[in-house]
């Protein structure tokens, strides 16, 4: 049987927002999606890129996959990367303006990678997808039993720079951020805190995109505490 809490989601969505944006979806309909930002995200159930950014339909393009990650180019090879695919789509079809590889502080995956985890099935696809990230954390040396929760952190933060790197060996990416058509950004949610922050492509830190409720700007100082 069908979930439930899917059909009453749905009721409520269909007489709800489905109602007051009915002409938007007619749209998107007839003409097609142009959304301008891709957004990277992570399957985690707490993180939706829509419900963060408070999207309207068409205006995002979301990919999401374990820990918001983004493979190295491969011209060829037996790898399937629904992710590469995505991208392919968002840069060369739809042209979008902007790519957003969003993390975000808790992550499963991260953590099942810096804790070694024994693999939930024979296939050991987290494993092996998570081995990926394997030069971000060599990047932060070894891990000592003192650093606790701050070196997730650490490796949540490392792990949107690798992607990042990892877009740029895209030659449509690179060649269109080099023209300037495309940009590239990275940024981090906080899941018990809703703080969201973004990457200064000059310093490379992670700032916080708006002010808090005290009103300051405080920068994250990879102090193990969730952004």
């Amino acid at each position: 049987m069908f979930p439930d809490r899917l059909t009453e989601g749905y009721r409520a969505f269909i007489d709800g927002r489905f109602a007051s944006e009915r002409s938007r979806y007619e749209t998107l309909a007839q003409a097609g999606q142009k959304p301008e930002i891709m957004v990277i995200g992570c399957v985690d159930s707490r993180v939706s890129p829509e419900v963060i950014f408070d999207a309207a339909p068409g205006e995002l393009l979301v990919v999401r996959n374990v820990a918001n990650l983004v493979p190295a180019y491969e011209a060829a090879g037996d790898s399937q990367h629904g992710t590469s695919a995505a991208l392919e789509f968002g840069v060369q079809a739809l042209r979008v303006k902007h790519i957003v590889v969003l993390g975000h502080a808790l992550c499963g995956g991260i953590r099942a990678f810096a804790d070694e985890q024994e693999p939930l099935s024979p296939g050991d696809f987290i494993g092996r997808w998570m081995s990926q990230i394997a030069p971000a954390a060599e990047g932060l040396g070894p891990r000592e039993k003192a650093d606790g929760e701050s070196y997730l952190r650490r490796l949540e933060f490392a792990s949107v720079e690798l992607s990042l790197r990892n877009l740029m060996t895209f030659p449509c990416v690179r060649i269109l951020v080099e023209r300037g058509k495309l940009a590239l950004h990275g940024a981090y949610f906080g899941v018990s805190t809703g703080r969201l922050l973004v990457r200064d492509p000059e310093t490379g830190r992670f700032e916080p995109v708006v002010e808090g409720a005290s009103g300051r700007l405080a920068m994250f100082r990879c102090d193990g505490d969730e952004a």
